[in-house]
């Protein structure tokens, strides 16, 4: 009983011998006059802490603070405790400098003094002592970014002047200016050099500078077939400098199909329609692009379209595309479009492009109609294309996309030459309003400028690509502009539902006709572990026609990656 007791007592005696030594201390900073109190004062200090190691490291903040805004020559002339918990330190500020003059003999280009002082001459520039410390940091990054990540620089020859002034020479210490001698592809070892190069412009004998490296390769995010793990590093050895670039391959080939089915007015029967869409890139290693599309619609319309794209050729900023379209109209005509394009990437996102084309149409009725006849034709071809992807978002991964081509040249018809000039614009934009709701708008436009118009040479359009609600390709026009509208919700990351709102206007000169045509209805997205599988239910119309539940349309599409 008595052992229990005795160590009852030493636990009490512990614990208040805890609280005691755990007591806060406080610490009391004044000047030599009240006007220098209120200055220490500003500085927001500490003035309660654990224990004594913690006020002692406040103090010598106090003091560094004092410096930093101009009193250089300040002094401590007291430090005493008070009282059992608090200390009081005193002070003489002395003088305060307000600016300082620095001479820099030309070692900073002149423009970037500019950043950080008003008054800057060929020898010197001011500033004021509160900002000297974060000028001399944006200096050193400045001669970093210039290949000298181990150089930095210091001030000499301090001299105090008048007017509360301080002049000053400006020393650069260990200058050795860097290069990037090798660079290094972690991950992804087979990622196409020629990216390195002429997408990324990173090469070796380039002057090191880790921020706009760090800048360069957050745009792999942008390619379609790779991406960045984590960002660079880079190895400092005594006489070389190695670059380490961390990327990883993505799955970047993708099929699309879809099938559609609705009724036909004329018979009331059940049709089917559908096509593929194959896009395989850089399974070669070299970045390249080759897409192979057939369709067949209800309309007995067939289309074959293959696309291949080289870029950087020979490691030169120039990239080749080749085309090859072929359009049959079941017994009536066959239309063949040819076309090579030279193209150059501006940056990530911008190419532009320029190439030579041919069209050949024959007509198998051998009819020689006055709206189908035999022609072929040669045209020079001009394309500006931008794209920006939100590549984090699997369900709408690119966010802004415009593609302008404009076409001049020549068709020949019965011995008849006539002058011809083509616009095809396509462009869309996701404005996202937050984490879940989204409105989608895209507009597919094209126009023929020609004195007459063949039947074969004109633009066919409608569908699940084009004005939803409407037959594939069913819509013949030498003019038109169609604007697809969603208004899109999240419902979680794999799935969303969407309205469907389209409208488009049409002009079709051999059949005297000029349109307007509307196509409503909804939809779903759900993203799989097969693709992204879509379905649409729309209707068209145009202003005079009523609507009918039998002219609608439904439309299932489904776009893996592989």
């Amino acid at each position: 009983m008595f052992k229990d007791f005795l160590g009852f007592v030493i636990i009490i005696w512990l614990m208040g011998t805890s609280s005691l030594y755990s007591q806060s201390v406080h610490l009391l900073a004044i000047g030599k006059t009240q006007n220098e109190t209120l200055i220490i004062d500003s500085l927001n200090y500490k003035k309660s802490f654990p224990d004594y190691s913690s006020l002692q490291d406040e103090l010598a903040f106090i003091k560094k603070q004092l410096h930093t805004i101009g009193y250089i020559e300040k002094e401590q002339v007291a430090f005493k405790k008070q009282n059992d918990s608090t200390y009081l330190a005193q002070f003489n500020l002395n003088k305060h400098y307000k600016t300082i003059t620095i001479h820099y003999f030309g070692i900073i280009d002149k423009n970037i003094l500019k950043i950080v002082s008003d008054e800057v001459t060929d020898q010197h520039f001011t500033v004021s002592i509160d900002k000297l410390e974060r000028t001399l940091q944006l200096l050193n990054s400045e001669i970093s970014n210039q290949g000298d990540p181990f150089s930095a620089v210091q001030l000499n020859n301090i001299i105090k002047k008048e007017n509360n002034s301080l002049s000053a020479d400006l020393l650069i210490s260990n200058q050795i200016k860097r290069e990037i001698d090798s660079i290094i592809v972690k991950g992804y070892e087979k990622f196409p050099k020629s990216y390195l190069k002429r997408y990324l412009k990173l090469k070796p004998k380039q002057i090191f500078n880790l921020d706009k490296i760090k800048q360069k390769t957050e745009n792999l995010n942008e390619l379609q077939f790779a991406s960045q793990i984590k960002e660079p590093e880079v190895l400092f050895t005594k006489d070389s400098t190695l670059l380490y670039i961390y990327i990883e391959e993505v799955k970047s080939n993708t099929f699309d199909g879809f099938l559609g089915f609705g009724t036909n007015t004329e018979t009331g029967k059940l049709e089917f329609n559908g096509y593929l869409n194959l896009n395989l890139t850089n399974n070669l290693n070299y970045g390249e692009s080759f897409r192979l599309k057939y369709k067949s619609d209800e309309n007995d319309q067939k289309t074959f379209d293959i696309q291949a794209s080289l870029p950087y050729i020979l490691g030169s900023p120039i990239g080749v595309e080749l085309e090859l379209n072929i359009f049959k109209k079941d017994t009536t005509f066959v239309t063949i479009t040819q076309a090579a394009k030279l193209n150059y990437q501006i940056n990530q996102k911008t190419q532009v492009s320029a190439g030579i084309g041919s069209v050949n149409s024959s007509d198998l009725l051998n009819l020689n109609t006055s709206t189908v006849n035999d022609f072929n034709s040669k045209y020079y071809i001009f394309n500006y294309r931008h794209i920006k992807t939100q590549k984090y978002d699997a369900l709408f991964p690119v966010t802004f996309y415009i593609d302008f081509t404009t076409s001049f040249g020549k068709r020949n018809h019965n011995t008849t030459e006539e002058s011809q000039t083509k616009f095809k614009l396509n462009t869309f934009k996701i404005f996202n309003l937050n984490n879940k709701n989204s409105l989608y708008f895209n507009i597919d436009a094209a126009f023929i400028n020609s004195n007459t118009y063949l039947d074969n040479e004109l633009f066919r359009f409608g569908g699940i690509n084009s004005i939803r609600g409407f037959e594939e390709n069913s819509l013949v026009a030498d003019l038109y502009s169609v604007l697809n509208t969603e208004y899109r919700y999240r419902l979680n990351n794999s799935l969303y539902i969407h309205t469907v709102f389209d409208v488009a206007y049409l002009e079709n000169k051999n059949a005297l006709t000029k349109e307007k045509l509307f196509g409503f209805g909804f939809g779903f997205g759900l993203l799989t572990k097969a693709g992204l599988f879509k379905l649409n239910y729309s209707s068209g119309k145009t202003p005079n026609q009523k609507f009918k539940f039998s002219d609608s349309k439904i439309h299932i599409s489904l776009t893996t990656r592989f």
